[in-house]
């Protein structure tokens, strides 16, 4: 089973051009159920019964996965095993009839305009690490990046001179995203007085560096952003992707086009990005509940 599970990863490199972050997900999801199969005396794909799936998925319930989460690894399954079945490993998919977890549909957390504010001031001094955060945080915003693409960013995918920047999505997917007056003063800033500090003469390609002068990682971003929520006063439970959601959600209160924000975003399907309007309905009706004398 190990060596079909190599070869299927191989498969959504070169076949699918999948992400590097999807084959990571992909690839710790079906390690660890080609290691519940082993254990459960599987070893080759016609010996996966649905019971044994099921049981599977319900391992994981039991180690407190949520219902997305499992549902997510659900469809790892399923495209694993119509792999195996296509190539000829396999004579039938014991996935096929097996229903997806029902998950409860979450709105994304988003700052308020005032939060967004503070969190973007909160990176005071004038030390290289505080002009890269000002830039990084100012740049979220304006843009919606991912976050997987904010420390892809390379110096050459800026266009300063006209306020644009290229950036490359799910399925290395390329768009043009424009900047702000804001983010593009933060970035200037931050490539004449603070990124050649973390360079050291290195010649690095990658936009924002750490310490060390190594791009960042997500989840080095995810460690300053929480740091910085603190200094801001922030008490929300912030993710990396609180900003992004903030800046969809900010534009759409104040007029956007739905179809312009899913470009921005770089959203595929325009019903990805509708759920934005649901949090925008729902900030209005607790507004409503607050001000109005008979909410």
């Amino acid at each position: 089973m190990n060596h079909k599970l190599d070869a299927f990863l191989n498969y959504l490199t070169v076949e699918k051009g999948l992400s590097a972050n999807t084959l990571d997900a992909y690839g710790r999801d079906l390690a660890r159920y080609v290691g519940f199969l082993l254990e459960k005396g599987a070893s080759q794909p016609d010996q996966v019964t649905a019971t044994l799936v099921l049981a599977f998925l319900g391992s994981l319930k039991n180690a407190g996965l949520s219902s997305r989460s499992r549902a997510r690894t659900l469809v790892a399954l399923r495209t694993f095993h119509r792999f195996l079945l296509a190539e000829g490993y396999a004579n039938g998919n014991p996935t096929r009839q097996i229903q997806a977890p029902r998950t409860l549909s979450s709105l994304p957390k988003t700052l308020s305009l005032e939060e967004v504010e503070r969190l973007l001031a909160a990176p005071v001094g004038d030390t290289c690490l505080d002009r890269r955060d000002r830039a990084m945080f100012d740049l979220l915003y304006a843009t919606g990046l991912r976050v997987s693409e904010l420390v892809g960013l390379k110096v050459s995918d800026l266009q300063l001179d006209v306020g644009y920047l290229t950036a490359f999505g799910k399925r290395s997917k390329q768009r043009i995203v424009p900047m702000g007056e804001s983010a593009l003063e933060e970035l200037r800033n931050y490539l004449d007085q603070g990124r050649p500090l973390l360079d050291k003469g290195r010649g690095s390609s990658i936009l924002f560096l750490n310490r060390s002068g190594n791009g960042l990682t997500r989840q080095g971003f995810w460690k300053i952003i929480k740091r910085r929520a603190m200094q801001a006063g922030i008490r929300k439970n912030i993710t990396p992707h609180t900003l992004r959601h903030s800046f969809a959600t900010h534009l759409l209160d104040n007029g956007a086009d739905l179809r312009a924000v899913q470009t921005m975003l770089g959203h595929a399907d325009i019903s990805t990005t509708q759920i934005y309007t649901h949090v925008t309905r729902e900030r209005l009706k607790r507004l409503h509940a607050q001000i109005h004398p008979r909410g």
